[in-house]
């Protein structure tokens, strides 16, 4: 069948399920509420499939209309400027979306020789992942991108298993999520090219303080290494503010979470001026720096900071952990406990860090450590569940609460910092229960 005519098909079924048209067809609104998220999946699966053929002929339309066709190009043949205008006014979008199609288009179709044989596509695993309806063009342009910044300076093996790994770890995240994933991976690629980039980062560092109106306003930009311990010293404020607002006597806290750290730097500021205020929350808080043993010897390679999705170089995070209240991610020496059984009901301060090091934060929505809790996957009390580390996993309240009142399981893989967390969805959800990673594990680059 013409391409064309079963498009035109296509859109005609759509939109007589739309209109309601359709035989035995029903209004959305009409829908069951169980039946409604497996709508959304469909048309989710059907718009990926849809974005990848309209990549693959806008690359096409791209192809035709290059410039050395001249008048014969086709953009110019149908009275526009280039391919990205002819794009834009067709599909009734902007210049920005539609040479982002051609980009994608063009790195997921086979190309051809100057003899006119054919080519494989330039970034295979991600046009896998979008012909299989697993990643969405947005997603994919954001892989494309990514890889050909460090074309070269990374070697072409690490290229192609990094290009395998994100393409099948894009799956079910949102373009948030992909971004963290993605820094990480251009770290794990081009940990040299993170030095310049913190270098331009410092150079750039501001803080700007005007009055206008009768208020203050404060706006800056910081580099990792200065917003390190800002941003964990903020973090244990408003936790503690919200731990506190959840059990004390004065009713609800209505401030909303910029309200919180606005106090929280007023309350930093205050202690500041006035040691006599000994009792800031938050006080002993640590900026907890990850990197392995080599990279801290050699300083090559990158490192994560808690609180900071963009890694800093192995300089940087030698020069973090020879400072004061930042410590590296050694857990479990000097003889610190991190198993208590029945002993203890709470957590230690060890075993927090220890699971700070595992989990990254909440499990759930990976909500920062300061913002957790440290709970029993067996309950304390009911199952008689134990203080050890493979008993204990960090869940943000509201996480914690979902996943109780809604039927999740957690399973732990492997032992101390090293095991891997899973969420297992209820049958109603996922009728197979196929286990999620949980947040930490999604943005590890394994390539």
């Amino acid at each position: 069948m013409d391409p064309l005519t079963a498009f035109e098909e296509a859109a005609a079924a759509v939109r007589a399920v739309w209109s309601g048209e359709a035989p035995g067809a029903q209004p959305i609104v009409a829908v069951e509420r169980a039946r409604l998220v497996a709508i959304a999946e469909a048309l989710g699966s059907v718009s990926r499939h849809l974005e990848g053929l309209r990549a693959q002929v806008a690359a096409e339309i791209a192809r035709e209309s290059r410039p050395e066709l001249g008048a014969d190009a086709l953009a110019k043949k149908h009275g526009f400027r280039n391919a990205v205008t002819l794009i834009a006014s067709v599909t009734g979008t902007h210049g920005g979306s539609a040479a982002r199609l051609i980009e994608v288009g063009a790195a997921i179709s086979p190309g051809t020789t100057l003899t006119g044989a054919p080519t494989p596509a330039r970034h295979p695993h991600v046009a896998d992942a979008v012909h299989a309806e697993r990643i969405s063009a947005d997603a994919a342009v954001a892989i494309i991108r990514m890889l050909d910044r460090v074309a070269l300076r990374a070697q072409p093996d690490d290229r192609d298993r990094a290009e395998r790994t994100l393409a099948d770890q894009a799956s079910g995240l949102t373009l948030d999520q992909l971004g963290k994933l993605l820094t990480r991976a251009e770290a794990h690629l081009d940990p040299d090219g993170l030095e310049p980039l913190e270098a331009d980062a410092r150079a750039a560092r501001s803080l700007r303080v005007r009055q206008v109106d009768g208020r203050v306003r404060i706006t800056g930009e910081l580099d990792a290494e200065t917003a390190a311990p800002v941003i964990t010293a903020l973090e244990a404020i408003v936790a503690a503010g919200y731990h506190a607002a959840s059990s004390g006597p004065l009713g609800p806290d209505e401030r909303s979470h910029p309200q919180r750290q606005a106090d929280a730097l007023a309350t930093l500021c205050a202690h500041f001026l006035s040691c006599a205020h000994h009792d800031v929350p938050g006080r002993g808080a640590t900026v907890i720096v990850r990197m392995t043993l080599e990279e801290l010897m050699t300083g090559r390679g990158s490192a994560l900071v808690d609180g900071l999705d963009q890694p800093v170089s192995a300089a940087t995070a030698r020069r973090m952990a020879s400072a004061g209240g930042v410590i590296p991610a050694v857990l479990g020496g000097d003889s610190e406990i991190l198993d208590w059984g029945r002993e203890k009901r709470l957590f230690t301060k060890a075993q927090r860090r220890a699971l700070t090091e595992r989990d990254g934060g909440c499990v759930g929505c990976d909500a920062p450590p300061g913002t957790c809790k440290v709970h029993h996957i067996e309950w304390w009390s009911r199952h008689r569940g134990r203080t050890d580390l493979d008993n204990g996993v960090l869940l943000c309240e509201s996480c914690h609460h979902r996943i109780h009142d809604n039927g999740w399981d957690i399973r732990i893989d492997g032992a101390g910092t090293a095991a891997r967390v899973w969420l297992i969805p209820p049958p109603h959800i996922d009728p197979s229960r196929t286990p999620r990673a949980a947040t930490r594990h999604r943005y590890v680059i394994a390539a």
